[in-house]
């Protein structure tokens, strides 16, 4: 039997689709760049991403509402 290192794992980076390996190698996987990391975040942070769900409540009936 001989023993043969496991065939590393690749994802693609969620931006460019560029094939990145999953390991230390990788310090910004998923992504293949600190640009495409900056690209996800800035997608986040403008709304083009989104989690789906229901609107905060703006009113007193929001139990999580701070005084002002």
């Amino acid at each position: 039997m001989t023993d043969q290192p496991a065939k590393p794992r690749k994802v693609r980076c969620p931006t460019c689709s560029t094939d990145v390996v999953w390991g230390p190698e990788s310090p910004y996987r998923p992504f293949c760049s600190d640009r495409c990391r900056l690209i996800d975040l800035g997608a986040w942070a403008s709304d083009k991403y989104r989690v789906e769900g229901e609107t905060p409540l703006d009113d007193e009936s929001d139990p999580l509402r701070r005084p002002h």
